[in-house]
């Protein structure tokens, strides 16, 4: 950092723009083309992954304004830290819903083959 244990817009690293994020809504497709499938997630579900990531944006902003107030590191990383291990949690949730509604699914349609190579190419991405 820069010596007095405070940030400013030089000591933050560059966020690269995020690829292939897409919204849920109660209708979409996986994956691309003719091997994607459509289904309806469950209202409770979307209620609680929307809820989660409403009080994450929150958080985000939060954040925001202890750099723009020139908050020391340590407690910036900290709230970084709580924000990745509620995106975790998140993840972990869409991830559920997907091995137990959509690869399922696949198993019954026959087509698992092709959603199992989608869900390892999104995790490729997802895990560093």
């Amino acid at each position: 950092m820069n010596g007095s244990n405070r940030l400013t817009p030089e000591s933050l690293p560059i966020s690269q723009p995020a690829e292939n994020i897409h919204t849920h809504d109660t209708n979409h497709h996986h994956g691309h083309g003719e091997s994607g499938h459509s289904h309806v997630h469950s209202e409770e579900s979307l209620r609680k992954i929307v809820n989660r990531l409403s009080r994450i944006e929150g958080h985000i902003r939060g954040i925001k304004t202890m750099v723009q107030q020139g908050s020391p590191c340590p407690d910036v990383l900290l709230q970084i830290a709580a924000v990745r291990g509620a995106l975790d949690r998140v993840a972990r949730i869409v991830l559920d819903e997907h091995l137990t509604e959509c690869i399922a699914r696949a198993a019954q349609d026959g087509n698992i083959d092709v959603e199992i190579e989608q869900l390892k190419a999104a995790l490729d991405r997802f895990m560093p």
